[in-house]
């Protein structure tokens, strides 16, 4: 790995990979060089990458018009799109021709982003980007004027009192002429830079939801190959947002996921037991019965939209991706976002270093000039008011306005308001004594499961020795707080089984961080009440191992 480079990209998911391929085309087709590093904090490209995903090919059209000869693994145009409205025992199917055409799945395809990542990154490697999987990037490096100078990768071999170990590795700093940031949804270098620049002034909170997904393999004769099946409704109740989907793959597999928008008010509510629930639906279930369950995983998605994107550059670097936030929530897409940014800033960063000799101290305000004028940024215009007029109206209410928006931009008549995200998510938490307990049915182990098998089956695995990578601001709030006036709420909004409290029955509640089984999905830093745990980067190449995700 080369100390210095060109530019080092953080994190090796859809933007990440797109900005070092653009960087190399580029160089290509000028015949100069630029040196790009891409550092992957899960043990191989794809292990932490987690999508539902209908992905929109018009980024990968621009990037490799080829694709399809070079066998990208988008294998399954979409066929079908339905749209359920569930009661608790009920389904309604809402009528394609009312649907707004925004949301129309039609020339999109049904991939595994995880393949997608690792194809994009046998790609990169063949223009000669270097990467790196296993290693985490843990701290930012700054030069004496302020402005970022890199990154460092976090020690491997250190133990739990932070003592090295035989296996004791230090890690090594990195230093680029441009730093971009790609980690993801709430990454933790993306907070630190966020903070220190106060790129978030002057824009709305970020807002969240948790996504969490399983891939079945599923009877042939319920197999309907390219069927995209969204809903909304039960298990939820009205005044929590979220929905489901089931995305039917080639060889009879079916990944079926669950949104729980993070704004919610009730901290009984467990999003891990909602999909177990909605699961069980009868005109879900039939889909899974006789079929088997072959991954589970959990990621923290964006949802703030256009009003939420904060500024996007830096001295030394640039935010892109998911660590900015570019995800259209009605369309449940982002890839191809988070895509066009990686290009987009490559572009800057490309002409900066070969055409004007900048040496990175600066920033790359054409990125930020190139992003308002491109279809990223129509594209999260165009549904702008959709995400904050359900927690404004509610989850029917913000629906039927919502569509309203959407089919006023479709006929071209732009409306000239735009709403607003009053709060941030950990905000509107209540105290447990004023909402109603949830009495969650006990999983079946054929349709609904427990959260320690479902973790079992993401492969997730971190070395047992090592300093706890969640940390407590104040180990006092966990009990004072968290626990006396929420009930322990981390203990049910972790998909993971993380965060357990124990001694409840000696009348001595005690948080106990099972951070083993962490699936890096970073929702306990966004939910908790009193944002007192950090999520940082454990050892590199910790974390699951998603196959087919």
């Amino acid at each position: 790995m080369s100390p210095g480079v060109d530019v080092v990209i953080v994190g090796a998911g859809p933007s990440g990979l797109s900005a070092a391929i653009r960087l190399k085309q580029l160089a290509a087709q000028n015949d100069k060089e630029i040196s790009v590093c891409v550092l992957e904090k899960g043990s191989e490209v794809g292990a932490h990458i987690l999508s539902g995903a209908v992905i929109d090919p018009i980024a990968m059209n621009e990037l490799i018009p080829d694709w399809k000869e070079k066998g990208a693994p988008l294998n399954t145009p979409v066929t079908e799109d339905q749209f359920l409205f569930l009661s608790e025992t009920g389904s309604k199917k809402f009528p394609e021709k009312l649907m707004p055409p925004l949301l129309n799945n039609h020339g999109n395809y049904i991939v595994s982003l995880g393949n997608v990542c690792r194809w994009l990154a046998t790609q990169a490697e063949e223009l000669g980007v270097e990467i790196y999987p296993g290693f985490a990037a843990a701290e930012v490096l700054y030069h004496a004027d302020g402005s970022v100078k890199g990154v460092a990768t976090g020690d491997m071999g250190v133990d739990h009192n932070g003592q090295p170990k035989d296996e004791y590795t230090p890690g090594m700093e990195l230093h680029a002429k441009y730093t971009f940031i790609a980690e993801g949804v709430r990454g933790s270098l993306a907070k630190e830079i966020q903070a220190k620049y106060k790129l978030r002034d002057g824009v709305d909170p970020q807002k969240f939801g948790i996504g969490l997904k399983e891939l079945w393999e599923i009877d042939p004769a319920k197999h309907k190959q390219g069927l995209v099946m969204h809903s909304q409704g039960w298990p939820l109740d009205m005044s929590t947002g979220g929905g489901s989907f089931l995305y039917h793959l080639e060889n009879n597999q079916v990944m079926v996921g669950f949104v729980v928008h993070l704004n919610y008010e009730n901290p009984h509510l467990s999003p891990y037991d909602e999909f177990q629930r909605f699961k069980t639906h009868p005109h879900i279930r039939q889909f899974f019965e006789g079929g088997k369950r072959i991954a589970y995983g959990a990621r923290a998605i964006n949802e703030g939209g256009l009003q939420s994107v904060p500024k996007l550059t830096f001295p030394g670097g640039a935010l892109i991706g998911c660590s900015a936030g570019f995800v259209n929530v009605p369309r449940i897409k982002g890839s191809h976002n988070a895509m066009k940014t990686g290009m987009l800033a490559a572009e800057a960063a490309y002409d900066a270093i070969v055409n004007q000799g900048r040496t990175g101290h600066d920033e790359l305000s054409s990125y930020i000039d190139a992003y308002r004028k491109s279809w990223v940024y129509e594209d999260l215009y165009k549904v702008r008011n959709v995400k904050p007029a359900l927690s404004k109206f509610g989850m029917i209410g913000g629906t039927l306005y919502g569509g309203f928006d959407m089919w006023m931009h479709c006929l071209g008549v732009k409306l000239p308001w735009t709403f607003h995200h009053d709060k941030a998510d950990h905000e509107y938490l209540r105290p447990a004594a004023e909402m109603p307990k949830i009495d969650y049915p006990k999983p079946d182990g054929k349709i609904s499961f427990d959260k320690l098998s479902s973790v079992f089956i993401s492969n997730t695995n971190h070395t047992e020795d090592q300093p706890c990578h969640l940390k407590l601001k104040d180990e006092s709030i966990p009990v004072a707080v968290n626990w006396n006036i929420y009930a322990g709420p981390e203990a049910r909004f972790c998909p993971a089984g993380v965060y357990e409290y124990v001694g409840i029955d000696e009348g001595k509640p005690r948080l106990q961080i099972n951070a083993q089984n962490c699936v890096h999905c970073k929702t306990c830093d966004i939910k908790d009440p009193r944002q007192n745990i950090n999520w940082t980067v454990p050892e590199g190449g910790g974390g699951p191992n998603y196959p087919n995700m």
